[in-house]
């Protein structure tokens, strides 16, 4: 096992369950101290203890925080540089879909307000407080957004909503990276497609329906796994991707390819 992050502090939003947690889970097991964020404190909890219980010595933080408020996110990067002195990566993966299934004309309007609320404003308050903490540090930092395969990399019916919202993820992904890098923070993302978690499950699908529709739509034949769309996040906040600079890389077992 490499510590590629020991004595580094990394910050997960959405971090409760499915790729947030993954993610979580996967820093600390490199050395880093994770602060781990959503909205609902039990789940959070749960992630602190699966980190504090593998006996890698990880030590973690919980906040609550509703990311669509600035006022939240300012202080969750205030906590986890008083808990251990730095902020030194950042994924912001709190994400929503709302209305599922509808098209746009069928949409209801505060399920659209919801998503671009969360999705996209959400990413540039968060944008906002990290960078400010970290173009104070004498080694800047390094910043993941979750954008989507669907985006700017492919649409599917009844999604054009969460596809808009993703797009303009992968797109203030690349602005941010411009914008920052002279700071000394760097800026990239991470476009899953279907991972193994319930957002993957169409309505009323079992674990056996899912994976023989994957074989016919997806060019690897299953949903990629959480541990697998975590390394792709791992690197890019690595000392390996010192020169990867407003990437967008998607993990999607071929999809768009």
């Amino acid at each position: 096992m490499t510590h590629r992050f020991s004595g580094r502090t990394a910050l997960v939003t959405g971090a409760g369950s499915g790729i947030g947690r993954g993610i979580a889970l996967a820093f600390a097991r490199e050395g880093a101290h994770v602060v781990v964020a959503g909205r609902r404190r039990e789940p959070l909890d749960e992630t602190v203890a699966l980190i504090e219980g593998e006996g890698e010595g990880g030590k973690a933080l919980a906040v609550t925080a509703d990311v669509s408020r600035a006022e939240d996110l300012r202080a969750l990067v205030t906590a986890a540089v008083d808990r251990f002195g730095s902020l030194d990566v950042a994924v912001n993966n709190a994400g929503v879909l709302e209305g599922r299934g509808q098209t746009v004309g069928d949409l209801a309007e505060e399920d659209w307000h919801r998503m671009l609320d969360v999705n996209v404003t959400g990413i540039f308050l968060a944008l906002q407080a990290e960078i400010a903490q970290m173009r104070t540090q004498p080694n800047g930092g390094a910043i993941v957004n979750i954008a989507s395969r669907i985006g700017v990399h492919s649409r599917l019916p009844r999604t054009a909503a969460y596809a808009a919202g993703k797009a303009a993820v992968s797109v203030l992904t690349r602005g941010a990276a411009l914008d920052h890098i002279a700071d000394g923070v760097r800026v990239n993302a991470v476009s899953p497609g279907p991972t193994a978690t319930d957002m993957s499950f169409k309505d009323g699908e079992t674990e056996a329906d899912r994976a023989a529709r994957m074989r016919a739509e997806s060019p690897v034949g299953r949903v990629s796994t959480v541990a697998e769309v975590a390394a792709a996040v791992l690197y890019l906040a690595s000392d390996d991707a010192a020169s990867v600079v407003g990437a967008d890389l998607v993990v999607d077992g071929g999809a768009t390819a």
